[in-house]
């Protein structure tokens, strides 16, 4: 099954003009959330919009996923949860939202680096995102930036250290569509993608949706 194709994006102008804005009330970084459920795009929303940033300001910005944060196999494995990887507890999110507060108070001396998931590996690997002390806009992207469940993890604590928080939305079977093929892409049968998306990446997707109200602005694309 071929990947689902993924349209060009035109980032809104006024999305630009809000983070503009933002960073002229003399703020020396702006971190805005990205947030979606599986599927909605908002990897590419996220190149869109640090290239188009880069149009204006190069050199300014920089994209840090909260899929970095994924636990290894191995630990998966130990926690009996790789059944259902994923889902919020199958994340480190007490060292996420340390990375963001490293990243909010970002000595000019100091390089954070963050780390990044490769689907290819289907594992983090630790230091792959260089953040210099001179971006100014940190596009955080992820699933539970607006999670607000203690039972859950450190999720609760990520809202507020965002300056806008802004929800990635689509037509729900082209985001299925898409998350099907990219499933199958990476080396499941079309039914075991399916499966998955049923059993395990709908009901995140749920949780993820209930979160919407929380966001700034809600992107629709």
């Amino acid at each position: 099954m071929p990947a689902a194709p993924v349209p060009a994006v035109a980032v809104p102008s006024s999305c630009l003009d809000t983070l503009e804005s933002l960073l002229a009330d003399d703020r020396p970084r702006v971190l805005l959330g990205l947030i979606g459920p599986p599927g909605a795009g908002k990897s590419t929303f996220a190149a869109a919009l640090l290239a188009a940033w880069q149009a204006r300001h190069p050199g300014t910005a920089q994209v840090v996923p909260m899929d970095g944060y994924h636990l290894a196999n191995v630990e998966l494995a130990r926690l009996d949860r790789a059944h259902r990887k994923g889902a919020p507890d199958t994340f480190d999110s007490a060292g996420f939202v340390a990375l963001l507060r490293r990243l909010r108070d970002q000595p000019a001396d100091e390089v954070v680096l963050a780390p990044e998931f490769r689907r290819e590996i289907e594992e983090p690997v630790a230091g792959a995102i260089p953040v210099f002390p001179e971006t100014r806009l940190v596009i955080v992207e992820g699933n539970y930036l607006l999670l607000d469940d203690p039972a859950l993890g450190a999720w609760g604590h990520v809202r507020a250290l965002l300056d806008e928080a802004w929800y990635v939305d689509v037509d729900p079977a082209l985001r299925l569509e898409r998350l099907i093929a990219r499933h199958v892409q990476f080396g499941r049968s079309p039914e075991a993608a399916r499966a998955w998306v049923e059993t395990t990446d709908e009901p995140n997707a749920r949780r993820i949706e209930s979160t919407r109200a929380r966001a700034d602005r809600v992107i629709v694309w």
